[in-house]
């Protein structure tokens, strides 16, 4: 395949079986969380506890985000082959990380307010119900997590036949990622609930469960803006950084005649996939666009091309 063939990368690649798996454990891990936010949420009731209630209404959140991200992955694949995206549908589940990622700061936000909240109004907490529930809901999200590890296996195994430059560009699948991410983060409260209801429960400390939900808060806070940052680069095509520009410009400016790019723009149509446009200006009357493509076909991820050559003032018009 030429690389500025993009019909036919889009075709093999828009959807692949790493998507597949991805959609499959997200889908899974998103049953899996819905339940255990039922039984979290009828235990509190149950109990009368307000920290196992506050918990369970927490997971809910995540599962809808997760189930944002499930959603986000049917999208790419239902609208896979459909001509009005014009590079394809796999920008949908970059939309749908970042919608998770603000999420993800919704929770972390719910998350400090409810902790200042208890901080000043103390509520009785039904310590070894708690600890028993928070424990199981550990173990949940410790399946969960190995749930899309796995998946993230097979989507980089996948990948890793199609990349060329894998040094470059790991193809993460930011959707899963922040699947992934709202797993820890049910996981890393969890754990911090945990410790905390120990420490109410053997020593009276009860100030620990509202501390540990603002360190969690604070956690869940930063894996957020880390993701938003990702997608949201992704989504504004700001990919001028990437080393994939200076790949192009060292191809297009090396050789005998005095060759140099004017113009360039390059944006990503992929996971490890982008297109460029450039102009150029050359000595070199025997220069064409085929033979500038010829030279970027060493680099595999790039997919399409669209090239525009002039020559130096002076020079006579190429045709």
């Amino acid at each position: 395949m030429h690389p500025h063939d993009l019909s036919a990368w889009t075709h093999d690649h828009i959807f692949d079986t790493g998507n597949q798996a991805a959609e499959r454990g997200t889908r899974l891990v998103m049953w899996i969380t819905a339940v255990m936010m039922v039984v979290e949420i009828f235990s509190g009731w149950w109990y009368n506890s307000m920290a196992l209630l506050a918990d369970g209404w927490h997971m809910s959140s995540h599962a809808v985000a997760i189930g944002l991200s499930a959603f986000a992955y049917a999208a790419a694949r239902r609208y896979a082959h459909d001509p009005r995206f014009a590079f394809g549908t796999w920008k949908i589940e970059i939309l749908g990380g970042f919608a998770s990622a603000i999420f993800l700061l919704g929770v972390a936000a719910l998350m400090v307010f409810g902790s200042v909240e208890r901080i000043f109004l103390p509520q009785p907490i039904h310590y070894q119900e708690a600890i028993i529930i928070a424990a199981i809901g550990l173990i949940v999200n410790i399946v969960c997590a190995l749930i899309l590890g796995q998946a993230h296996e097979h989507h980089a195994h996948d990948h890793h036949h199609h990349q060329h430059h894998a040094g470059h560009d790991h193809a993460h699948d930011l959707n899963l990622k922040s699947a992934y991410i709202h797993v820890i983060a049910d996981a890393a409260t969890s754990v911090l609930a945990i410790i905390a209801l120990i420490g109410g429960w053997l020593y009276g400390w009860s100030w620990l469960d509202p501390m540990m939900g603002i360190v969690g808060a604070i956690l869940v806070g930063l894996w957020a803006k880390r993701l938003i940052i990702d997608t949201s680069k992704i989504l504004l095509d700001r990919e001028m950084d990437h080393p994939v520009v200076n790949e192009i410009r060292d191809v297009v400016e090396t050789g005998p005649n005095d060759t140099h790019i004017t113009d360039l723009h390059v944006w990503r149509v992929g996971k490890a996939a982008y297109s460029c446009a450039l102009s150029v200006v050359t000595h070199d009357e025997q220069l064409t666009p085929a033979k500038i493509r010829q030279r970027l076909s060493i680099h595999d991820e790039i997919v399409h091309t669209t090239i525009e050559i002039q020559p130096y003032p002076g020079n006579r018009p190429l045709n």
